[in-house]
């Protein structure tokens, strides 16, 4: 890794170690409250007393991109937790099992990764209603498909290793040899690709919030400010652009750290 390379990486972590503190402490880092309405005050450019100007309520909205990070980056970590646990389990009983059993739930894992992750958690909003919850469970549904094929190839990639062998040879039972020499592996793998994920559960659940599917106002959340002020982007341009900033500036640091991780993991398994 060349000079340019850790400068971008560091720049990454910091910001994701921004946006972390951000979520954990908004209170800290926001000058207002993030749903005091001030009809006065609407639609105020950015200024000394209000960072990022004010909305049509007259809302800070600096203060609710703040609070907002931690509704749009929780939900993007919860769903891709809950994908990461599931494909582990999914990919891990179908890389173990009989081979019919394995061909089962493969095909219809296929069947899943043959539609674009956010038209699938379309088709689940559209199941179970909108709301916040629905978003988070709409968002895993629709990654868990590639968590499931990586655990599944990784299970099967390791549990023919020599070392898991010499295990079974020596008299170790099979589910303690995997719990032992096989799960790490597979763990370890689906963390990196979870640490890239994690971009995009947030930028799924900010769309499906855009679409008015998620919170309500006047939840601060990224992706229901970015759809607040589209109807006002010539008269009041900054409602919109930094709630995007936001998203974009957290997806594209997730995606450095994720793709700095897995390139490692791959020099090492070389």
């Amino acid at each position: 890794m060349n000079r340019a390379q850790r400068v971008l990486l560091w720049t990454a972590v910091g910001v994701l170690c921004l946006i972390a503190f951000a979520a954990a402490f908004p209170g800290v880092l926001a000058t207002h409250d993030p749903v005091l309405t001030d009809v006065r005050g609407a639609l105020l450019p950015p200024s000394a007393d209000h960072l990022f100007g004010t909305d049509q309520s007259g809302r800070d909205v600096y203060s609710r991109v703040v609070f907002g990070a931690a509704r749009s980056v929780g939900i993007g970590l919860l769903a891709t937790a809950i994908a990461l646990v599931a494909g582990l389990a999914i990919g891990a009983v179908a890389g173990l099992a009989p081979r019919w059993v394995d061909v089962s739930l493969m095909r219809v894992n296929d069947v899943l990764m043959a539609f674009p992750e956010f038209l699938v958690a379309l088709v689940v909003i559209a199941v179970l209603g909108p709301g916040p919850v629905n978003v988070a469970i709409a968002v895993t549904l629709a990654a868990v498909p590639v968590y499931i094929r990586l655990s599944r190839v990784q299970t099967r990639t390791l549990r023919v290793a020599e070392h898991v062998e010499a295990a079974r040879i020596l008299g170790v039972p099979r589910l303690v040899a995997f719990w032992r020499h096989v799960l790490p592996g597979v763990l370890g793998s689906l963390s990196v690709l979870a640490t890239i994920g994690i971009g995009s559960s947030i930028l799924a659940a900010s769309g499906l919030s855009f679409l008015g599917l998620g919170p309500a106002e006047p939840t601060p959340e990224w992706g229901l400010m970015l759809a607040g002020g589209r109807n006002v982007l010539g008269q009041a341009w900054w409602i919109s652009v930094f709630p995007g900033i936001a998203i974009t500036v957290t997806v594209v640091a997730a995606t450095i750290v994720g793709r700095v991780l897995r390139a490692r993991a791959e020099g090492n398994g070389r």
